[in-house]
């Protein structure tokens, strides 16, 4: 049986060999001499203590709601699965439902640690591993706004012409 020891310096190996793929961090680790999984480690370590402490906790939380989620969108644009497509347009429209609650009624000052509970909820909304945007749209938004997008509707209609235009 390993130790946790051991099995910490195995999750360090397999971040170092997953950071491997970016030139950047290489440069960074030969230049600096400081291990690139320990660098990213120590960055990500930072932005936590950051957030906890909410030395600038609105910023880093809605970098961490647009950035990554806005990257894995674009990549999303460029492929030809619609699967990954359905899954960041579900984000986008769970996050901007949870932006425009979370402006009317200023839960800011009512919550200790909002930001850092608010990080955890958009890491949660947004990593393909937890699915969970796509978990709120199929238990809150599509039974409550599905009556309103049936085939009939206007944004169905617009859908089904744009497919047909995209196949022809």
């Amino acid at each position: 049986m390993s130790s946790p020891q051991d099995r910490a310096q195995q999750y360090i190996g397999q971040l170092d060999k997953e950071l491997s793929k970016y030139p950047t961090l290489n440069n960074l680790e030969k230049t600096t001499g400081v291990p690139k999984a320990y660098a990213v480690i120590g960055l990500v370590a930072l932005y936590f203590f950051l957030i906890i402490f909410n030395l600038g906790g609105q910023l880093l939380t809605n970098l961490a709601g647009f950035v990554l989620p806005g990257y894995y969108s674009l990549n999303a644009l460029f492929t030809a699965s619609k699967q990954d497509d359905t899954q960041w347009l579900t984000y986008w429209v769970v996050f901007s439902l949870f932006t425009v609650i979370e402006s009317l009624i200023s839960v800011v000052y009512w919550f200790p640690f909002y930001f850092t509970f608010k990080f955890v909820f958009l890491l949660w909304l947004s990593l393909p591993t937890f699915k969970g945007a796509e978990t709120i749209f199929r238990s809150f938004l599509a039974p409550t706004l599905g009556r309103y997008f049936q085939n009939g509707s206007t944004a169905s209609g617009l859908r089904a012409k744009a497919d047909a235009v995209h196949t022809d």
